[in-house]
């Protein structure tokens, strides 16, 4: 059982939980087999604990083998209740748990810099989004529409466990670029040939006019786009909807803005 995993990873982490937080500063669990297959994946991420639960170790075990880089942590087999000890109540950790350090910051900069060349490049910016679970449901349907990074205030919306098990992988995949200020973010992305579109309910026009290369704002569920914020786009969409709903989830309505961008794009 996990006798290849075993083998690739020589170096396991023996330091226990608060060695860990010691050694990696701001280190956190990630819970959830989609969420901790992608990031053992990921080469950027710096992983030190691994924990796999003894019923789940025959099926999730080859899926870590074949999945993870070298030089990562060997995994822990521990009983169910040891690896939720770890980690948020109620956490749905189906098995697997994973302590990594942050991913290294994206400056918005460099966002800029790769779409330079690219017509029809898509951004999502969340304007005081605050629930790490929408955040992280935002950026799987930024991952699946091919957007091309996702835009948060930078004391807003930590990167957590919850976040990176509603993203089901995409943490790893779509920057999650953090910055001060929101309406100076968006005149950046101005400069950069992007059209800025903020999303409310209220506007007169449908997301159909929406342009090739755009920057799709979202405001919070409860008030919506800030003034500043709203003000600074260079126009403000809403989706059709029937009349008895108000407003959608913020993750949905990201959802339904991508694909409305991606329609008529060719898809694998």
């Amino acid at each position: 059982m996990l006798n290849g995993f075993m083998a690739k990873r020589k170096t396991p982490y023996r330091g226990g939980e608060s060695a860990a937080k010691a050694d990696g500063d701001g280190s956190h669990w990630i819970y959830g087999v989609h969420a901790v297959l992608a990031a053992v994946a990921n080469p950027r991420r710096r992983c030190r604990r691994l924990l796999v639960a003894a019923p789940s170790a025959a099926t999730i075990g080859p899926r870590l083998d074949e999945a993870s880089v070298d030089g990562g942590p060997a995994p822990e087999i521990l009983g169910r209740r040891e690896i939720e000890a770890h980690l948020p109540l109620g956490a749905v950790h189906q098995g697997v748990a994973l302590l990594a350090d942050p991913l290294a910051a994206t400056p918005l900069e460099e966002i800029q810099k790769q779409t330079a060349a690219d017509e029809r490049a898509r951004l999502v910016v969340l304007d005081q989004a605050t629930d790490p679970r929408n955040v992280g449901a935002v950026l799987r349907s930024a991952a699946a529409f091919g957007a091309q990074a996702v835009i948060i205030q930078t004391r807003r919306a930590p990167a957590t466990g919850a976040m990176a098990k509603a993203a089901s992988g995409a943490l790893e995949t779509v920057p999650l670029v953090r910055v001060t200020n929101i309406a100076r973010a968006l005149g950046m992305l101005k400069n950069s040939g992007f059209w800025c579109a903020g999303l409310d309910a209220r506007a007169e026009r449908s997301l159909d006019v929406l342009p090739a290369k755009v920057a799709l704002v979202l405001g919070s569920e409860g008030q919506g786009l800030r003034r500043l914020t709203r003000e600074t786009c260079d126009m403000v969409v809403r989706i059709p909807m029937a009349a008895a709903m108000e407003n959608l989830n913020l993750s949905t309505a990201a959802a339904i803005a991508l694909y409305e961008c991606s329609r008529g794009e060719k898809t694998s």
